[in-house]
């Protein structure tokens, strides 16, 4: 199997998705690697082998956690080719622009096997490794990770995250989630995936409890998801519980007790 990537000049693709949000490119230190471009045409890029990221054909969000599309969004046709990447190193989502201010965000990784070109997303087991939320203040006012991270400068919106140092060497699916709850009860959740080829030593694989799968990892009726913000009763409460498993480190391990 060849591992095929290409490096994508920041100012080259700088224009692509600055007029609208969504994850256009993927850095391991200084190497860059070309995302899918929904403004561009399907064509020109479907099966490149530059072509990391699976394929999101919209900037609308899923608004519903039992769609199929809450795994690697819509389509989510697989890429053919893979970041390469060790344990312990830091992956960084690439956003041009992010609007939206409030919500959590989280980064999730599900081990694919001998291939993740041909493995059906929603029936693997993910599990997170990352997550952010409400940083200080209230709900409504308080300052959210969402909004921090976003740069109003013309630079890019940089979001990184460590890939476990202990994890088993393999290939795997990344999932980058971005949840909005500026509307009330209306959650808009902005999903997107690539494929990773995880080197190292490593043999940690997670239990059980830290895995779900897309859908099924959130409740319809989960109070963090279908909120309301703005209502009196909670808006300056400062605390919020990011729905899902708990993040996974890399140190307990499956067969643990």
């Amino acid at each position: 199997m060849a591992f095929l990537i290409s490096l994508a000049p920041f100012l080259h693709f700088a224009h692509l998705v600055a007029s609208h949000g969504g994850l256009a490119n993927y850095t391991v230190g200084e190497t860059w690697y070309r995302g899918y471009d929904p403004d561009q045409s399907l064509e020109l890029q479907e099966g490149q082998p530059w072509l990391t990221q699976r394929i999101w054909a919209s900037i609308e969000p899923i608004i519903s956690v039992t769609d199929i599309a809450m795994a690697c969004n819509a389509p989510g046709t697989a890429p053919p080719s893979y970041i390469p990447i060790a344990a312990g190193e830091s992956l960084t989502a690439v956003y041009w622009w992010w609007l939206h201010p409030v919500g959590p965000m989280s980064v999730w990784l599900a081990a694919c096997g001998e291939s993740c070109e041909d493995v059906n997303v929603n029936e693997l087991d993910f599990f997170k490794i990352w997550e952010a939320g409400l940083l200080e203040g209230g709900l409504e006012s308080g300052l959210w990770y969402q909004s921090k991270f976003q740069n109003w400068d013309g630079s890019p919106d940089l979001w990184p995250a460590t890939i476990p140092t202990t994890l088993k060497s393999g290939l795997y699916i990344v999932r980058h989630e971005i949840l909005s709850i500026h509307v009330a009860k209306r959650p808009q959740f902005y999903p997107e995936c690539a494929h990773l080829n995880i080197s190292g030593t490593g043999t940690a694989l997670p239990p059980e409890n830290y895995l779900v799968r897309f859908p099924g990892a959130y409740a319809e009726d989960d109070p963090s998801i279908f909120i309301d913000i703005y209502a009196e009763d909670i808006r300056d409460v400062t605390n919020y519980t990011i729905a899902g498993p708990p993040v996974w480190d890399g140190h307990q391990e499956a067969g643990d007790t």
